[in-house]
């Protein structure tokens, strides 16, 4: 049952899974739209206040988790967010939130200014109203050599005056922007992003070893030096290994300047691990690598998640879905995912990931490099009562965001 406004005070037990614990008898209880208690059942029954919440009966053996955070989505159910249709946005936005997505940047692709431009305007007003956590722009400052799905014909070297029109028409919204450092003044573009409380964000690039490295070094430099409340120091990496120079013995390439950054506490690289983007292997070798602090799972999702294979739009492109996975109808190249962020952490754990590190990467490593750490991506006193309710094979039995509890849909169950 889906309602409009929190259920006041409910108390759900299960095995509680959440940053760094796991709490086999475990109790998360919800006072409205915020968490007033999230530990042992036995300690929460000692508390006086105990008896003024309401059980909710779930099945046993069911994990509680945070509520899932997404850096990089462009859409779900047929809404794709470069559009600038605020109901097929919504759409998207209610798919996602009940497959457990309950906190998400929307993302666009490169397209011609005007058009992001409405668009950023659309989701900005989205952002107002608390469905979302922010925009993410994914170029239009990208290598037309590593450019993906996006539209080479769009892509241009970095312009201030178009980012700050984004920015302006974004009203506060836009939070992290990809771009391919070895462009023209890619210096002055991190610079500019950081000021405006923007987190750069590598990808869609050709650029060499040294030209990541002296990027991410600036780019830490200048979020460190920002000035913003909860701000991030770690520059991100838009889904690693893909559309960038991969590595090679005597070429590293920005895949490994951005794994040495992640592993030292310079970066976040985002894994679609989804089953198409990356082998199990490789996920698998990052988290051994980087460590589950510095990776942030994302789905990369286009309109078509949620919806069977066929014939699909991502931003301007053609794309077809055949078996789950996304291809331009034109090349054949991948075109986005189709997975949720619950099927997501289900396909890293099958890779060989334990699910206390998995959930980690999903949750309170986003909330960070969103300024939420304090908020979201948790289950903590005081935070926002957001939380799935899994089976032990982590399929979804309920959903909860800001204390109201969501239907889950048909994709997430």
């Amino acid at each position: 049952m889906t309602t409009s406004e929190a259920s006041g005070r409910l108390v759900i037990r299960g095995h509680l899974i959440s940053d760094d614990r796991s709490i086999g008898d475990g109790a998360v209880a919800f006072d409205g739209d915020r968490i007033a208690f999230a530990g042992p059942a036995a300690e929460f029954e000692t508390l006086p206040e105990a008896g003024s919440y309401a059980g909710v009966d779930v099945p046993a053996g069911s994990l509680l988790l945070p509520g899932l955070v997404d850096l990089h989505c462009h859409g779900a159910a047929g809404g794709d967010f470069a559009s600038a249709d605020p109901a097929m946005v919504r759409r998207a936005v209610d798919f996602l939130h009940q497959a457990g997505t309950t906190t998400l940047l929307a993302s666009l692709v490169s397209a011609p200014p005007e058009a992001m431009l409405e668009a950023a305007g659309t989701l900005a007003g989205l952002a107002e109203e608390g469905l979302v956590e922010g925009i993410h722009a994914e170029g239009p400052f990208l290598a037309a050599s590593r450019c993906g799905a996006q539209d080479p014909s769009v892509l241009t070297d970095p312009d201030p005056g178009f980012v700050d029109a984004l920015v302006a028409v974004s009203r506060g919204q836009l939070r992290t922007m990809t771009y391919a450092p070895e462009l023209a003044d890619a210096d002055g573009l991190v610079e500019q992003l950081a000021q405006h409380g923007v987190v750069p964000s590598i990808g869609h690039t050709d650029a060499d070893l040294e030209t990541t490295a002296a990027s991410l070094r600036l780019a830490r430099e200048e979020l460190a030096s920002a000035g913003f409340d909860g701000f991030t120091e770690r520059p991100t990496v838009t889904h690693l290994f893909n559309a960038m120079t991969p590595p090679h013995h005597r070429r590293p390439g920005a895949v490994t300047a951005c794994l040495e950054a992640a592993a030292t506490g310079g970066a976040v690289v985002e894994l679609i691990a989804d089953g198409h983007h990356l082998a199990p292997e490789t996920v698998r070798a990052v988290f051994a690598l980087a460590g589950p602090e510095a990776v942030a799972l994302v789905t990369d999702s286009m309109a078509a998640t949620g919806l069977p294979d066929g014939d699909y739009r991502l931003g301007r492109a053609d794309v077809v879905v055949r078996g789950g996975e996304a291809r331009l109808a034109a090349d054949g190249r991948l075109a986005g995912g189709t997975a949720t962020l619950l099927e997501v952490l289900r396909s890293t754990v099958e890779a060989g990931v334990p699910l206390a590190e998995a959930v980690v990467s999903a949750t309170c490593v986003p909330a960070t490099v969103l300024g939420l750490a304090d908020e979201v991506g948790a289950l903590h006193a005081g935070f926002r009562a957001d939380l799935l309710v899994l089976s032990p094979d982590l399929r979804l039995r309920a959903v909860y965001r800001r204390g109201v509890e969501l239907e889950p849909n048909n994709r997430a169950t």
